[in-house]
C-alpha cells in the first residue's frame, strides 16, 4: 500500500495535490517521493507535456567490477524517465506501470553526467510507446524502447 500511495502522487498534471500541480510535485519532490531514485542520486531536470530529462552525476558507487558506470544504473534512468513523460499527460484517477523496456547500450561511462531524455513516442488509452536516450559529455551510450500500461485506479 505505500507504494502505491507514492505512485498517487504523481498520477496527473491536470489534477491537484497540497493546492500545487501534480507536475510541480514531482519535480518539487521526485528524491523525496520516489526513494530509488534518492538511493542512486538521480534527479529530474525537467518535465514537460509528454517528455521528461533525468540527470545523474556519476559516482564509484555507481560502478560495476569493471570500473564502469553498471547497466542497471542507466536502464533504471530510462525507467524513471519513461514514468515521469508518461505521467504528465495522465488524467485524473489513471496510473501506469512498465510492461517492458528494451535498451542497447553503445559505450562505456567512467566519469561525468548522464542525461537521460525520455519522450512519449505514441499513446494510446490503455499502452504508450516511449524512447530515452542517454547522454555522456554530448554523446549517447544507450537507447532504450518502453511499453507502458496504463490504467484507472481507485474506486
Amino acid at each position: 500500500m505505500g507504494h502505491i500511495s507514492r505512485l498517487l502522487i504523481c498520477t496527473s498534471d491536470k489534477s491537484e495535490i497540497g493546492g500545487k500541480s501534480v507536475s510541480q510535485t514531482i519535480k518539487g519532490k521526485s528524491a523525496e517521493e520516489h526513494p530509488f531514485a534518492k538511493l542512486i542520486g538521480l534527479s529530474e531536470s525537467k518535465l514537460e507535456d509528454g517528455y521528461s530529462e533525468c540527470i545523474l552525476e556519476v559516482e564509484e558507487r555507481h560502478f560495476n567490477p569493471n570500473r564502469v558506470l553498471h547497466g542497471g544504473v542507466i536502464y533504471s534512468m530510462a525507467d524513471t524517465g519513461m514514468g515521469g513523460a508518461l505521467y504528465t499527460t495522465l488524467n485524473r484517477g489513471e496510473s501506469c506501470a512498465t510492461i517492458e523496456i528494451k535498451i542497447s547500450y553503445f559505450r562505456p561511462v567512467s566519469n561525468g553526467a548522464i542525461i537521460c531524455k525520455t519522450r512519449i513516442i505514441n499513446r494510446g488509452k490503455s499502452v504508450a510507446t516511449l524512447e530515452s536516450e542517454v547522454f555522456n559529455g554530448g554523446k549517447i551510450v544507450a537507447k532504450a524502447m518502453g511499453t507502458y500500461s496504463i490504467f484507472k485506479i481507485g474506486p
